[in-house]
C-alpha cells in the first residue's frame, strides 16, 4: 500500500484516476438518459406501472450478479479491463435497443427491452466498480483525503446522471426514441475509443492468483454496511423508478402529443434536479460533516443519526398522501418539496456509506469488498424497483411512500451494528 502512495508515482496515478472518472461521467450521462427514455416511451405505449418495473428488473438482477463477479474480474484482469468492458457493453446495448420494432407484441417487446437493460446493467456496474476502487488506491491518506475524493467522484457522477435524465426526456421529445438512442451510442463509442488510446498508467493490472471465493467478505463492518445499503437504496427506488414519474405524468399530461411533450420536459427536469441536488450535497458532504477533523467513530455515529433523520421525510409524505383524496395541487407541491429534502438527506447518508466501505476495506482486497458492497447496492435497487410498480399499483402513493419509510428505518437499525476499527487509524 505504501508503494501506491509514493509521491513519485502520484502524477501517473492521478492521471489514471481522472481518465477513469471522465469515462464514468460519460457512461452515467447515457445511463440516466436511457432510463428516462425507456420509462417515458413505454408509458406512452400503455405499459402499466408493474410492466414498467419489469423493464428494469433484469437491469438490477444483472447488477447484483455483475458486482459479485466484478471484484474478482478486476482483481484478476485489472481495473482498466473492467472499465473498457463496461463502456463497450453499453454501446452494444444502445445499438440493440434501436432494433426495437413497434410492430412487436407486448410480450416480445417487454422481453427484448428487459434483455437489453440487463446488458446495460452489467455495463454500468463494471464501470462503477472500476471507478470506485480507483479512489481507494489513488486518494491521499491525510486530512480526510479519502472522504473528499469519494464524495467528489460520487457527487459529480450523480450530477452528470441528473443531466442524463433531462437529456433523455429532451431527446425523446425532440428526436424520438430511435434517433435518441442511436445518437447516444455513437457518442459513447467515440469516448470509448478515446479512453482506449489515451488511458495513462497508474492502475493495477491484476493478479493471477485471485480466487473467486475472496469476493465474500469476512469483515462484520463490510457485511453490516452492505445490508444497510440494500435498505437505503431500496427505499429510494420504491418511489423513484416508477411511482413518482407516473404520478407526475398523470398530473401534467392531458394525453395529447403536445401535453406529452410538456410532461416529458417537466418530469425529466424534476428527476434531473433531484439527481443534481443529490450529487451536489454528496460532493460537499465532507465539509458538511467536518470529516477532515472527525475520527471514524464519530462518522459512524453520524451515519446512524442521518439515517433516522431520513426516515422522517417519507413518513411525513406518507401522511400527506393518505390525507389527500387524489392528485391535488397542494399534494404535488408537498411531494416536490419533500422529495427534494429526501434527496439532500439521502445524499449525506449515501456519501457516508461510500466513505465507510473504503475505510473498512484494505488495499489488497479493495475490488472484492467494493464489488460485494455494490452487489448489495444493486440488490436494494432491485428490491425497490419490484416494489415501486407493485406498491403504486396496489396502494398508490400512501403504500409506496410508507414502504420507503420502513426501509429507511431498517437501514438505520442495520447501521447501528457498525463498530470503529481497532487496528486502523482514524478517518483519512
Amino acid at each position: 500500500m505504501s508503494e501506491a502512495r509514493d509521491p513519485g508515482t502520484r502524477p501517473e496515478g492521478l492521471s489514471a484516476y481522472i481518465a477513469v472518472t471522465a469515462a464514468y461521467w460519460a457512461f452515467m450521462l447515457t445511463d440516466g438518459a436511457l432510463r428516462m427514455l425507456v420509462l417515458l416511451h413505454f408509458h406512452t405505449l400503455g405499459f402499466s406501472p408493474v410492466q414498467l418495473a419489469y423493464l428494469f428488473v433484469l437491469y438490477e438482477i444483472a447488477g447484483v450478479i455483475t458486482n459479485l463477479c466484478a471484484g474478482w474480474i478486476a482483481a484478476r484482469f485489472g481495473l482498466t479491463s473492467t472499465l473498457y468492458a463496461g463502456l463497450g457493453l453499453q454501446v452494444l446495448a444502445l445499438l440493440a435497443l434501436t432494433q426495437l420494432d413497434p410492430a412487436w407484441g407486448l410480450a416480445l417487446s417487454v422481453t427484448f427491452v428487459m434483455l437489453v437493460q440487463g446488458v446495460s446493467g452489467v455495463a454500468k456496474d463494471l464501470a462503477k466498480m472500476s471507478s470506485k476502487s480507483a479512489v481507494k488506491l489513488l486518494a491521499p491518506t491525510t486530512e480526510g483525503g479519502l472522504f473528499r475524493w469519494v464524495a467528489l467522484l460520487t457527487g459529480s457522477k450523480n450530477m452528470v446522471k441528473g443531466l442524463g435524465f433531462l437529456l433523455g426526456a429532451a431527446l425523446l421529445a425532440l428526436l424520438g426514441f430511435h434517433w435518441a438512442v442511436l445518437g447516444m451510442a455513437a457518442v459513447l463509442a467515440v469516448i470509448l475509443l478515446a479512453v482506449l488510446i489515451a488511458m495513462p498508467p497508474g492502475l493495477p493490472k491484476g493478479r493471477k492468483g485471485a480466487r473467486f471465493s475472496e469476493v465474500f467478505s469476512r469483515s462484520a463492518n463490510v457485511n453490516w454496511l452492505s445490508a444497510a445499503r440494500v435498505f437505503l437504496f431500496g427505499a429510494r427506488d420504491v418511489w423513484f423508478v416508477v411511482g413518482i414519474p407516473i404520478y407526475f405524468y398523470a398530473v401534467l399530461s392531458d394525453g395529447s402529443a403536445e401535453g406529452n411533450r410538456s410532461a416529458f420536459f417537466l418530469i425529466g427536469s424534476f428527476m434531473a434536479a433531484w439527481i443534481i441536488l443529490y450529487g451536489m450535497v454528496q460532493a460537499n458532504a465532507p465539509r458538511l460533516l467536518r470529516a477532515k477533523s472527525r475520527p471514524e467513530r464519530e462518522l459512524i455515529s453520524a451515519a446512524r443519526g442521518w439515517a433516522w433523520a431520513l426516515a422522517l421525510v417519507p413518513a411525513v409524505l406518507t401522511l400527506a398522501a393518505a390525507l389527500s383524496a387524489g392528485p391535488q395541487t397542494w399534494l404535488t407541491v408537498t411531494l416536490v418539496a419533500g422529495l427534494l429534502a429526501f434527496g439532500a438527506v439521502f445524499a449525506v447518508n449515501s456519501s457516508l456509506h461510500s466513505y465507510l466501505i473504503l475505510a473498512f476495506t484494505k488495499a489488497e482486497r479493495v475490488t472484492m469488498d467494493v464489488g460485494f458492497y455494490y452487489m448489495a447496492n444493486a440488490a436494494g435497487r432491485l428490491l425497490g424497483t419490484l416494489l415501486s410498480g407493485l406498491t403504486y399499483q396496489l396502494g398508490g402513493l400512501p403504500l409506496m411512500l410508507g414502504v420507503a419509510s420502513v426501509m429507511v428505518g431498517l437501514s438505520a437499525i442495520t447501521v447501528g451494528f457498525l463498530k470503529p476499527q481497532q487496528t486502523e487509524p482514524a478517518a483519512g
